[in-house]
This record gives C-alpha cells, sequence and structure tokens, in this order.
C-alpha cells in the first residue's frame, strides 16, 4: 500500500520565494546574452579587420601565375632558346604518409633516392616543400596518376635550348626561378622575362582552391628577341674550331664571325663549351665567353695597324723599300730578331713576311701619342658596345709612360692586349675602307657608318697586304679559301707566365676579311696552346678561318670572286712573335 505524502507539508516548499531573486536570474540572463551580441557585432562589424586578416593567414593563398618567357630567335627566325610548359612538384609534409609504399615508385620517377625523398618530407615547415622544379610532363603525369596524399603539382615553364653547346655562349642559361645567368639570356632578362600575373584565393586544409577573393590578374608574357647570330654559321664555326682544337691538342679556342655591312654578329663560338639543357658539373673553364672574356697580347695581327699609320702620316708607299738585314735590330739594349734574315722588304712585303724589324722600324719613325692614338681609335683599351656581361676593356697603357723598347714591341702586339672580338671589330676598319663601325648582337640588316680611322686608299692598300699575307709566300697560306679571295693576318704570341715568357706556350691566331675587293665579312680565330707539334697561326688558325669564310660567305649567298680554285701552300710558314 503506497505511502500518500503531503507536499505542502515540507518547509522547503511552504517557504516564500522572494521575488527580487527571480527578476536577478532573467537579469543576469539578459546581460549575458546582450553580452554575447556586442561580443559578436565587434568582430563582425566595428573591429573585423583583425580577425579577417587572421583568417587570410590561415586560409587565404596569392598564386603567383607565371609569364611565359620570350623566344630567343637567330636571325632566320629558328629557335635558339624557348620555353615548355613543366611541373613542379610541392608537399604538405605533414598531410604525407611516410609509409606509404607509393613513395618509392615515386621517387624512382623523380629520379631521387628514396632517403632524399624523405628528407625533403621532413623540414621544420611542414606546410610547403618543393620536392622537384620542373619535371618532365609525362613523369607528372605518372606521379599524379599515384594518387599520394599531400603531394601537389604546379605549372611552371622549363627553357630549353635546341643549339645545345654550339650556342650556349650566346644565348646562356636561366635558373629553376627563370632568371637569366648568362649570355643573351641574363644581357636582355628584363625584356624577355614579362611580368607575372596573381591569384588570391582561398585554400583549404587539403591544399585546394576554394574560391577566389578577388579579380586574376593576367600574366604578360616576355617579348621575343632576335639576334643577329645565323645558327647554320654558328654551329659550322664551332664545329671547325672543336676541331681544331682536339687535332691540335690545345687547351681551348674561340671565333668570331661579323657582316662589315651591318656590323651584326653572325657567329660567337668557344671551345671547350657546355650543353645548357644539362648544366650538371659544370665548370668554370666551361663556362668562359673567351671571345669576350679573355684578353692577349695580339702579336703579329697589329702590324697591318702600323702600316697603315705609316702610309697615313706619308713616311712610305706601299713600295717603299726598307733594309731588314740582318734580321734583327737593338732597342735600348734589348734585341729583336725575326725568325730568319729576310733582307730588303718592301712595306708589302713587311706584313707579307711579318718581319718584326721591319715592323719596328715604321714604328720608331713615329711618336708614341700616335700610335697610341690609332689603337685606341681601333677600339684597344675599350670595353666593346656589347650587353654581354663580362667583356674586357683590354690594356693599352698611357703613352707617356712608354719606354722605346716598349714603343718597338708594341708594333708588333706585346705589351698590349686585346680580346679576339676587339680583334675581329678591329678589322672592320679595313673592311669597310677606313671606318670602325658598330657592332649589333641584335638583328638589324641596315648598313651602318662607321668612325673614319684612314683614309679609303691607305685601308685599300693594307687590304692588298693582307691579302698577299694569306696568299704564297705570305704567313697565311692555309687561309686561302676556294672560290673566295681572302685577305688576312696570322699571330703567333708567347703566353705570359709569371714576370716573363713561356717557351713552349703559345697562342696562335688568323685574323682577316673576304672577299678582298668587297668584303662581307670579318673572321677572327684563336687557338690557345696548340701542344700538338704546330702552333704558328697561320697553320694552326688559318684553316679554321678558311672553312668558315666558305661555309659562311655561301651560306650568305655571295658570288664566289675566283674561278679557279687558289693553290693552297700545305708547308708550314714560319712568322715572327
Amino acid at each position: 500500500m503506497s505511502r500518500s505524502i503531503n507536499y505542502s507539508a515540507s518547509p522547503l516548499l511552504a517557504s516564500k520565494t522572494p521575488v527580487w531573486r527571480s527578476k536577478f536570474i532573467m537579469a543576469g540572463l539578459a546581460l549575458a546574452f546582450a553580452g554575447l551580441g556586442a561580443r559578436a557585432a565587434y568582430v563582425q562589424v566595428f573591429n573585423n579587420e583583425f580577425f579577417q586578416r587572421q583568417g587570410e593567414v590561415r586560409f587565404a593563398r596569392t598564386l603567383e601565375l607565371p609569364a611565359n618567357r620570350g623566344r630567343v630567335l637567330d636571325r632566320n627566325g629558328l629557335i635558339l632558346a624557348s620555353s615548355v610548359v613543366a611541373q613542379s612538384i610541392w608537399a604538405i609534409p605533414e598531410d604525407v604518409d611516410r609509409t606509404d609504399p607509393k613513395l618509392r615508385e615515386m621517387a624512382k620517377l623523380l629520379d631521387m633516392p628514396l632517403t632524399e625523398l624523405s628528407k625533403r618530407l621532413g623540414p621544420e615547415d611542414k606546410t610547403f616543400v618543393w620536392v622537384k622544379r620542373q619535371v618532365d610532363e609525362p613523369v607528372a603525369k605518372e606521379i599524379a596518376a599515384l594518387g599520394i596524399k599531400g603531394i601537389y603539382q604546379r605549372r611552371e615553364y622549363k627553357r630549353q635550348y635546341p643549339e645545345g653547346e654550339a650556342a650556349a655562349h650566346v644565348v646562356g642559361f636561366t635558373n629553376v626561378e627563370d632568371r637569366g645567368q648568362e649570355g643573351v639570356e641574363l644581357a636582355f632578362n628584363q625584356q624577355l622575362s614579362g611580368k607575372a600575373g596573381s591569384r588570391r584565393v582561398i585554400k583549404d586544409r587539403m591544399g585546394r582552391v576554394v574560391e577566389d577573393i578577388r579579380e586574376v590578374v593576367p600574366p604578360v608574357d616576355g617579348a621575343d628577341l632576335q639576334l643577329s647570330i645565323d645558327s647554320k654559321v654558328q654551329y659550322f664555326a664551332y664545329q671547325k674550331l672543336r676541331d681544331a682544337v682536339q687535332e691540335h691538342k690545345a687547351r681551348a679556342g674561340s671565333v668570331v664571325v661579323l657582316d662589315v655591312q651591318t656590323g651584326e654578329v653572325l657567329a660567337l663560338a668557344n671551345y671547350p663549351s657546355y650543353n645548357p639543357n644539362r648544366r650538371q658539373n659544370l665548370r668554370g673553364e666551361q663556362l668562359r665567353n673567351r671571345a669576350l672574356t679573355d684578353s692577349f697580347e695580339p702579336g703579329s695581327t697589329v702590324k697591318p695597324f702600323i702600316a697603315a699609320l705609316a702610309l697615313e702620316k706619308g713616311m712610305v708607299k706601299p713600295t717603299t723599300q726598307i733594309q731588314t738585314a740582318p734580321g734583327r735590330i737593338s732597342i735600348g739594349g734589348s734585341s729583336i730578331n725575326d725568325v730568319r734574315p729576310l733582307g730588303i722588304l718592301t712595306v708589302n712585303e713587311i706584313i707579307q713576311k711579318s718581319s718584326n724589324v721591319g715592323t719596328v722600324k715604321l714604328a720608331m719613325q713615329m711618336s708614341p701619342r700616335d700610335m697610341w692614338e690609332i689603337y685606341a681609335q681601333a677600339g684597344f683599351g675599350q670595353k666593346p658596345q656589347l650587353p654581354f656581361p663580362g667583356a674586357v676593356t683590354g690594356r693599352l697603357r698611357p703613352y707617356k709612360t712608354w719606354r722605346p723598347i716598349e714603343q718597338a714591341t708594341m708594333s708588333y702586339g706585346y705589351g698590349l692586349s686585346a680580346s679576339l672580338f676587339q680583334l675581329a671589330q678591329a678589322y672592320t676598319i679595313f673592311a669597310r675602307d677606313g671606318a670602325l663601325i658598330p657592332v649589333s648582337m641584335v638583328k638589324t640588316d641596315t648598313t651602318t657608318s662607321g668612325v673614319t680611322v684612314f683614309s679609303e686608299k691607305n685601308a685599300t692598300a693594307v687590304r692588298k697586304m693582307l691579302e698577299m699575307a694569306a696568299g704564297p709566300g705570305g704567313t697565311g697560306q692555309r687561309a686561302q679559301t676556294m672560290g673566295y679571295s681572302v685577305g688576312g693576318k696570322s699571330g703567333t704570341a708567347r703566353k705570359q707566365e709569371g714576370k716573363g715568357y713561356a717557351d713552349k706556350k703559345y697562342r696562335s691566331f688568323f685574323v682577316g676579311l673576304a672577299p678582298v675587293e668587297t668584303p662581307r665579312i670579318v673572321v677572327a680565330v684563336m687557338v690557345d696552346e696548340p701542344n700538338n707539334g704546330v702552333y704558328y697561326g697561320g697553320a694552326v688558325a688559318g684553316p679554321v678561318f678558311s672553312e668558315t669564310v666558305q661555309q659562311t660567305l655561301r651560306i650568305m649567298g655571295v658570288q664566289p670572286d675566283m674561278s679557279v680554285k687558289p693553290q693552297i701552300v700545305a708547308d708550314v710558314v714560319e712568322e715572327s712573335f
């Protein structure tokens, strides 16, 4: 039987509750809701910038939209450098399962040891890391197919160089950030780069784009650059230079080809070279653009300038005879020698036979200032007006400091220094009837005017001397070219070693022009330290000049000016140093 309870009899229930207590509780609840409302208004309306900024820091990202770098083209529109799409692999390390067996397969696709991959996935920053930049498209597709959590891809551009090592020193290369590092890629980086665009988005924690939070800024692609280089001439010149360096077991070599009508550089090659598409284990020796960055004493190649100055000052005529016997001359206690006694020579024959004694006798009739001014007007001691980084000025000391023996040695190329490019440009004086012309790496196709150094009459006279030097009885007979008349000067200079000169280390040169009557090109060749028993410039550099001239003029469509193949004398003709 249930027990009845009288609740009204309970002292707690029977007590009378004060009215203020219920009002106090209701007021407290109302204040709490008011506080929450005020806080919500403060966060979302009155002072929301801080919280929006914090949200953006955690979820908003600015994605760079890379610009497509401009192409580098040769004068005929053939591609020397271009960009192709390449995917870059990146990861959110904290989302990657290190025990996933697919990582081993991914490492294999990336040609990377698994330990190296694991190391890259374990940095201090656990939200982003590059795994590998600029992966080939087929490899990127295979990695994407693996579907590894935390591994993502980003579209970038990768530079490709179709001409490889033949044009490497001209074109140069870019780094992984698509910025120029060498050659025209560096010199014209701003023009080629364009301007990257941007996209502001919100991403979730998985790295997926949720929405755009501002208008997309599209990228502006870089402008194309058309060089004066002819890729066919460039390749052929490089190939012949490489063969000569290897044949003579030389240390290195360079060749420069100039169009003397427009001042355009048709070819600029060096060996050893490198492949800009595969730059692993590169050495500084391979990267050096020797034709522009290396300076050296030019030897007998400067003798035509002394002959031209003597003609210009009215001291001699081309047929003036000068006694060079007994093959030596003493100045200031030092003896200057020819390779052998040559007796009485005309000014023409002094250049043809490359007589040191004859050249010195011409030079010592001039003032040091006259010689200095001619060398300076020819561009020696001045940096070539090219955008290439590292182009040297060479050395041409002030004439007031010259001693008599120094004036004498400078007349045949010792005591001053120049780059091969400076020599090539200087010879445009003889090719352009006495005017030194400006040069360009960019295609122009318009005839350029130069600065007059010698009169047309005297420049033509020296051109005849250069033709004799490259012909029978001259020091550059192996420079003769089938179908085209050529003129040029060989040079053989001992290399400096310490405070003196090495006994068995030489640089061999040949600088010349063709065709002789109406020159179209100047070609300069240098071979450094030939070490196969032959070192005279005419024998080592002359054949490279000959083959380069013939191929270049044929490519340019220049009609042969000689109907009969000239007799090329195979015997080595010695020349004075």
